[in-house]
């Protein structure tokens, strides 16, 4: 049964079906030519070392490519004092970035792709970051991929999906600089879209499972992100091939054979280095960052309702944009407009996933529940990363941003249908009095929230009475928006704080 998560509506509108109906393939070029031009900007203005971890990574390209050999993490190789000097001084030139070396326990494929680029320019920073931001690029079609996969007569959800994946604020700058990032989320969307025809039956056979094999293992020596593909991938045999467990068999060793074969040699060379059983070296990797805030002892300091607090606030700023080593921060009017333009999101996902429970599935097999694993094995990862140490970054979660993506167009798509929009309009009107009442109540009326919820009613309301061209026209500006946003946050914040 399709999972109601991402449930294909039974009637969709003519006017959301039509957006990009014509052209998708031109609109998704400019989608992917608007994300070059804005990152490329990010790439070259972003002054050096103020993209999070940028600096270690950097040593770790420059130690293979100038003595052709993986470097080993040591104790000694994080330094928490030093590395808060030279973020609060904006990293100068008289202070060295050399001892940060605290990323050498990565997987190695990233820095083998970049070391010979270090080698070509000279160690300049600007083509290294270039290279992320083509790996980048990769990503948007692939995530218009996983989507059209699931809605092929749909192309304004695919659209959609790509157009956030492509502007949304921190991830442009995360992927305007260097890391491993960019690589692993261009092989995770990969793995996923093919998983997900594999669970369609829409693959090709023993080829398509061997190329998937492939890139599984690609991605296990790329970052231990992707390592959520493999349950991902196992759920997609399985699902497939439930009852036949000889078929099932076969499917597996085609997939994880490749896989494994060419994983091994990395953990063993792990395993010789730090003992077992860190084959992955996350047990060193804890055992160096000496001084990086643990959560137990930020509890013990601040309470878990502080800790709570932080963590929502932190994660929610840092996924939509938050940057230089977070703490560049855009003005907090912006982060209300998110914070209303996610919930209005999420209630009109949350609308479909109520309507289509109960209800036969009309576009074939499943396949939205694999996405959905996949962004709530993600989501748990960064819950237990955060129950060691205090590292609330939204940017975490995008592992799972191709899923998210996808959810926030499906949900804004149901938002527009003009039944729904003049009810969440009365919804928001009923709103804008509450908060004017409390507001009045304290003596402080709480103008820019209620001067976004008047502009979502207004909108909403007038799209309800609106033509069907309008209405197609208007699913579009999110995107419109985050794509003016990240020019915007580039310009009037980080480029102010940090240059």
């Amino acid at each position: 049964m399709q999972s109601p998560l991402l449930s294909p509506r039974s009637s969709v509108p003519d006017a959301h079906r039509a957006v990009g109906g014509r052209w998708p393939g031109g609109v998704l070029l400019l989608i992917l030519l608007a994300y070059l031009v804005i990152g490329f900007l990010y790439a070259a203005k972003t002054p050096a070392w103020q993209v999070p971890d940028e600096p270690a990574h950097y040593n770790y390209i420059r130690h293979l490519a100038e003595t052709g050999r993986f470097p080993v993490l040591e104790m000694g190789d994080y330094d928490q004092d030093y590395l808060a000097r030279l973020a609060a001084e904006r990293f100068p030139p008289d202070l060295p970035i050399e001892p940060l070396e605290y990323e050498d326990h990565q997987p190695p494929l990233y820095y083998l792709l970049a070391a010979p680029l270090y080698r070509l320019a000279g160690g300049r920073l600007l083509p290294l970051r270039l290279l992320s931001l083509l790996l980048g690029a990769g990503l948007i079609p692939l995530a218009y991929a996983v989507a059209h996969t699931l809605y092929p007569h749909r192309p304004a959800i695919a659209l959609g999906t790509a157009a956030f994946v492509a502007f949304l604020p921190q991830h442009v700058a995360m992927m305007a600089g260097v890391n491993n990032d960019a690589l692993a989320e261009l092989l995770l969307a990969a793995i996923l879209w093919l998983a997900l025809r594999e669970r369609r039956g829409e693959g090709r056979g023993r080829g398509e499972r061997l190329g998937l094999g492939l890139l599984l293992g690609l991605g296990l020596l790329t970052k231990t992100t992707v390592y959520v593909a493999l349950p991902v991938v196992l759920a997609a045999l399985a699902l497939r091939r439930w009852g036949d467990r000889r078929g099932l068999g076969r499917a597996a060793f085609l997939v994880l054979g490749p896989a494994f074969l060419l994983a091994f040699p990395w953990w063993l060379r792990n395993v010789a280095l730090y003992g077992w059983p860190d084959f992955l070296g996350l047990i060193r990797h804890d055992a160096v960052v000496v001084g990086q805030p643990r959560t137990a002892a930020w509890i013990a300091g601040h309470g878990f309702g502080g800790w709570l607090r932080r963590g929502l606030l932190f994660t929610f700023q840092s996924f939509w944009g938050q940057f230089g080593w977070m703490g560049v921060v855009m003005d907090a009017r912006l982060y209300q407009g998110l914070v209303l333009f996610s919930a209005l999101a999420a209630l009109g996902w949350g609308l479909a996933v109520l309507e289509a429970r109960g209800r036969r599935p009309t576009a074939g097999p499943g396949g939205g529940g694999l996405l959905a694993f996949a962004a709530g094995l993600t989501l748990l990862s960064y819950l237990g990363y955060n129950l060691t140490f205090v590292q609330h970054q939204g940017r975490y979660l995008f592992p799972a941003l191709v899923p998210i993506a996808l959810a926030v167009a499906l949900g804004w798509e149901r938002l527009l249908e003009p039944p729904t929009a003049r009810r969440v309009a009365g919804g928001l009107v009923l709103l804008l009095f509450l908060l004017a009442g409390a507001g009045l109540l304290r003596g402080d009326l709480p103008l820019w929230p209620m001067g976004w919820v008047g502009l979502a009613a207004v909108g909403l309301g007038g799209l309800s009475l609106a033509p069907a061209g309008l209405r197609r026209l208007t699913f579009a500006l999110p995107y419109l928006a985050l794509a003016l946003l990240d020019l915007y946050a580039l310009f009037r914040f980080i480029l102010p704080a940090l240059g």
